[in-house]
């Protein structure tokens, strides 16, 4: 029986440009969704599904971040990883992972919400030996994201650029690296995961992707944002 992930970083560093309307001069992170900021309820549904250590990649004023979590009792570890200056999202997880503990290890988008398996991906991961496994959102009618192409043995094949689907696979955000073999690497400081990894190293078959047909949503936009604060006053369990 393979041992669950149990270690997270948290993408948290985001400036949130496109919500500014809606949530002045805050961290994506923390934009107030009923009373609490997004980063609790994404916190403590992975801690619900395993997860026993955050570490949490922060930049545009991190001390609002830790300013709130250090004030409230919490069930999980918080460790605060600072980018003095922006690193990217490659350069962001890179960092972070210099203060991992384990070798698998869970990454997340701090402004989006995918409601996974953590167990289901945890296997999946480890039973495919990936590098860097993708937990993909089935959709369709996509007009704002590119699509991530997979063969019959869920190793990925293509990641297609944002323009109208039908239907297929977006990237969900949520990943599981293999840190020895991402830092072998030797990337450089400051990189994209998307532009510099993903798409530099996806003909190598190193990178696999398991759909999960659960609840998502990303608050990177307006529209989205104020639909949140309904969806969460409804997903009881969160």
């Amino acid at each position: 029986m393979h041992k669950q992930i149990r270690e997270a970083i948290v993408l948290a560093g985001g400036l949130g440009t496109r919500l500014r309307e809606a949530v002045p001069d805050l961290p994506k992170c923390m934009a107030p969704v009923n009373g609490k900021p997004f980063l609790h309820y994404l916190l403590n549904y992975f801690h619900k599904q395993g997860i026993q250590r955050f570490l949490l990649s922060v930049g545009y004023k991190h001390e609002l971040v830790s300013g709130y979590f250090d004030n409230k009792p919490h069930p999980f570890e918080l460790t605060y990883v600072i980018e003095n200056e922006p690193l990217g999202t490659g350069g962001g997880i890179q960092l972070a992972l210099s203060e991992s503990l384990e070798n698998d290890v869970l990454v997340l988008n701090g402004d989006t919400f995918f409601k996974i398996d953590l167990a289901s991906f945890s296997d999946f991961h480890r039973n495919t030996n990936a590098e860097c496994s993708l937990a993909l959102k089935p959709m369709k009618h996509i007009e704002r994201y590119g699509v991530v192409e997979t063969t019959g043995t869920h190793k990925i094949s293509s990641f297609r650029e944002k323009r109208p689907y039908d239907q297929g696979s977006i990237n969900g955000g949520v990943y599981a690296i293999d840190k020895s073999r991402f830092l072998n690497r030797r990337l450089p400081a400051k990189f994209s995961l998307e532009k510099d990894y993903f798409e530099k190293i996806v003909d190598e078959g190193c990178l696999y992707g398991q759909e999960q047909d659960r609840y998502f949503i990303d608050i990177g936009i307006p529209s989205d944002y104020q639909r949140v604060q309904d969806d969460f006053l409804s997903i009881n369990q969160l």
